[in-house]
């Protein structure tokens, strides 16, 4: 989503002073100190409204980058997902007494937090960036890591750029497009140039897959082992007839290279006994 200020102020809690570094609190004290994750000061799927410190924002609908990016984005993560975790878009969560808001993409734990009794806090968080500002860019990543969101990684689409937020430097630090995004909430590494490019993503995608032994991945693998073993097969019948017959007649080629593998094995057994090319091949 494309969040845009409206003007108007809830006034919530006092906002905190943009562009400090947000400072994660101790653990024992997190559970105290913020709201549940998904008691909400808006109404999801009623409204278009979240709120940042304090600020109503409205998550605009999306121009066609943004919402191409988003297709991408959701399309190349969730095949990534080790099992245990889950991928959400646009789930709202709280992250603070003043900030109810939704990222584009998020990943948690599947189940409910034992500690809590409701679902896990977001581990990974990504966000589109095409006309939204960059304060409200800002202050998402910094309320998002002090809420205990592990990494807050942004796509600016403009530039065609992915950066993850470095709470050290308190900004957005650009990564190569030929580095790789390595998290345990991934069952193997996601080249960042398949966050911003659609073959690339693609080919992450199958990989993904094979990695984690797809079934329709395992078939094709395995239909096409087969495939080169039929084919090896038909080389050497090929060559046998030759060496047995002389050359091989059109139509006796036409059957070889449309017979199935376990034909072609029965027509291997039989040319060391057939006298002929009629022998060969009959029933």
């Amino acid at each position: 989503m494309d969040p845009k200020p409206t003007g108007a102020t809830f006034l919530l809690a006092p906002a905190a002073r943009g562009g400090a570094a947000a400072r994660l609190p101790p653990a024992d004290q997190r559970r105290a100190d913020f709201p549940p994750v998904d008691e909400h000061l808006v109404r999801p799927e009623v409204t278009r409204d979240e709120v940042l410190r304090g600020r109503k924002v409205v998550a605009a609908p999306s121009l066609e980058p943004h919402a191409e990016q988003q297709v991408r984005l959701d399309f190349l993560i969730a095949p990534h997902l080790r099992p245990g975790y889950i991928g959400a878009a646009d789930l709202i969560t709280r992250v603070a007494e003043g900030s109810d808001f939704a990222t584009d993409l998020s990943i948690r734990k599947t189940g409910t937090d034992p500690a809590t009794g409701r679902r896990y806090l977001e581990e990974l968080s990504f966000e589109i960036v095409n006309e939204q500002s960059m304060r409200d860019v800002r202050e998402k990543a910094e309320d998002l890591i002090a809420r205990g969101v592990r990494r807050v990684f942004a796509i600016f689409v403009k530039r065609g750029e992915v950066a993850e937020w470095s709470v050290a430097e308190a900004r957005f630090v650009p990564l190569t497009p030929d580095a790789r995004l390595e998290d345990v909430c991934l069952v193997r590494p996601v080249h960042v140039r398949a966050l911003l490019d659609g073959a690339a993503a693609e080919r992450e995608v199958i990989r993904a897959l094979e990695h984690k032994g797809n079934p329709e991945i395992e078939a094709i693998k395995a239909r096409e082992r087969q495939d080169a073993l039929d084919e090896g097969q038909r080389a050497v019948l090929l060559r046998q007839i030759r060496a047995r017959f002389g050359e091989v007649p059109g139509a006796a080629r036409e059957k070889i290279v449309a017979a199935s593998g376990e034909r072609l094995a029965v027509w291997a057994e039989r040319i060391l006994v057939a006298g002929t090319l009629d022998e060969l091949f009959e029933g």
